[in-house]
């Protein structure tokens, strides 16, 4: 996919956590952080591809990174993206005070970029280092840039027309969820 194709799924992607109220942060954020972060995530992954708008603007990170990893490798798994969310919440300096919604519009560009890139043949290596790829082959050639402006505005018109604050919940969810396996395990061990 090209990086055109990824800034526009991650404001349709970014769009849909807002009013699915995907997180606090998302759901009642800055405009002005959101979409720069998501924006900036969605471009990240591809820092293991010199050529591309990441791999050019900090290339002394990028080339190592393409040597090691190559193109769709380590930048586009789960774990780069695990690794990528410890940082941002554990390591960094607290005097930087960059605002939690820009952090989570971030980490929704990065793996809005990852569930785009699945919507190619070639797939992600999401499970990386084991060398299975997922994909979901919509997108049949790299150079048709038409089919992924309309699956990126198709994603955004959606957006739109979902309702305004449509919760999801998903803490709730989560809670819900480990209530039952703790009274599953429960029932079961009786």
């Amino acid at each position: 996919m090209t990086a055109e194709g990824h800034l526009l799924f991650s404001v349709a992607t970014l769009i849909m956590a807002h009013n699915f109220e995907l997180t606090p942060e998302l759901a009642q954020g800055d405009w002005l952080h959101m979409v720069p972060g998501v924006l900036l995530g969605a471009l990240l992954p591809d820092i293991d591809h010199p050529s591309s708008i990441s791999g050019r603007l900090l290339r002394i990170v990028s080339i190592p990174i393409s040597k090691l990893c190559g193109h769709r490798g380590f930048t586009h798994s789960l774990i780069a993206w695990f690794i990528l969310l410890v940082s941002l919440y554990q390591w960094l300096p607290s005097e930087w005070s960059i605002p939690y919604d820009f952090i989570q519009a971030f980490l929704l560009g990065y793996i809005s970029h990852l569930i785009a890139d699945m919507l190619t043949p070639t797939g992600v290596p999401f499970l990386w280092p084991l060398p299975l790829r997922f994909c979901l082959p919509l997108l049949s050639s790299k150079s048709n840039k038409k089919i992924e402006r309309f699956i990126a505005v198709l994603l955004a018109v959606c957006a739109f027309l979902l309702p305004m604050r449509y919760p999801i919940n998903l803490s709730s969810q989560f809670e819900n969820m480990l209530e039952y396996i703790h009274h599953q395990v429960n029932a079961h061990s009786k």
